[in-house]
């Protein structure tokens, strides 16, 4: 059973693993609070970029700083569902089959350019993602604690590319982009690359495996008013109003901002949670559920513009003096 961290030590040990990552990448503070808040919130994080943004080093960081296994899978048009579960092998010496793990079996899976592999390939990860577990030839087995995938895409307008299916969309708690840093943060990365004799930054373990667990189970631990249930509920409803969509979020989806609220005050030391924690998830966690209708998708509509403009229009609850300790 994994132990529980109060929330002022959560806020202490994210600031940590956040000032650790940044002191050997160059990232915008609010996209490493997304992933960050992902992680506790124990969802998967799906990032879309453009090549050379930093994504795998990103994610092979975030491993490394909470002392997690890591794997990578390069999703190639190639690339069979058995690459990423594993198979069973036959024995010769015994005559037997026995199961060799694939590389899905580690705490942090990056499934890099995940959109460059074919849809049968693609759901392979659904199980995993969903159920914490795998089954070939009718045998199940369970992945490892805790289990989460960073996945990347490059965005579907490049060649060779598929769109993932809503089903796969769904399981991720957030999407996001890195982005091009700023020009101070892209001078910076020039002045690392002037001695190319010098040790590049690198990230050092921060906190332990068992730390990494107990973690994702801190948002279990904010209390939520009945009056932000109706937020996040009015919320997602109002997606499914709005005219330039087709398919709004599902109650899968309220869900999932529900728990990335939680996981947002979490981030910030209170086991209670407060509008703005919704409001600083709502992007991230929704904007990738919906589905757009054709004048919209014609109109080049961003999903992320529908998100703000809901944000607007709903009514936000007054916020509540905080719980007495």
């Amino acid at each position: 059973m994994t132990n529980r961290i109060a929330p002022e030590r959560v806020a202490d040990h994210v600031s940590a693993l956040a000032e650790e990552i940044e002191s050997a990448i160059v990232l915008d503070e609010r996209f490493l609070e997304t992933v960050l808040t992902a992680v506790l919130a124990d969802g998967h994080v799906l990032l879309e970029d453009v090549p050379g943004t930093g994504k795998t080093i990103t994610a092979e960081s975030i491993a490394t700083a909470m002392g997690l296994s890591f794997s990578r899978i390069q999703f190639t048009p190639d690339l069979l569902p058995a690459d990423i579960t594993g198979s069973n092998v036959y024995n010769d010496h015994d005559g037997t089959f026995e199961f060799r793990e694939g590389p899905v079996f580690a705490n942090v899976l990056l499934a890099d350019e995940i959109n460059r592999a074919p849809p049968k390939t693609q759901s392979a990860l659904l199980e995993a993602m969903q159920e914490r577990q795998v089954t070939v030839d009718g045998t199940t087995y369970d992945l490892p604690t805790p289990f989460f995938v960073i996945a990347t895409q490059n965005p579907v307008e490049q060649e060779g590319t598929f769109e993932l299916p809503e089903a796969q969309l769904d399981r991720f708690l957030v999407k996001s982009a890195i982005g091009y840093p700023d020009r101070e943060g892209e001078r910076e990365l020039l002045f690392r690359r002037l001695d190319r004799y010098a040790s590049a930054p690198s990230v050092t373990q921060t906190i332990d495996q068992e730390t990494a667990a107990a973690l994702r189970t801190a948002p279990e631990a904010v209390s939520v008013d009945d009056d932000l249930v109706d937020y996040v509920v009015d919320l997602s409803r109002a997606t499914r109003e709005d005219e330039r969509v087709d398919t709004g979020v599902s109650p899968r989806g309220t869900q999932r901002l529900l728990e990335a609220s939680r996981a947002a005050a979490a981030f910030r030391g209170r086991d209670y949670l407060v509008p703005e924690d919704v409001k600083r998830v709502a992007e991230p966690t929704l904007a990738h559920r919906l589905v757009l209708s054709t004048e919209a998708r014609v109109n080049r509509t961003a999903e992320r513009a529908i998100i703000k403009d809901v944000l607007d229009t709903v009514d936000v609850p007054r916020e509540a003096d905080a719980p007495e300790a």
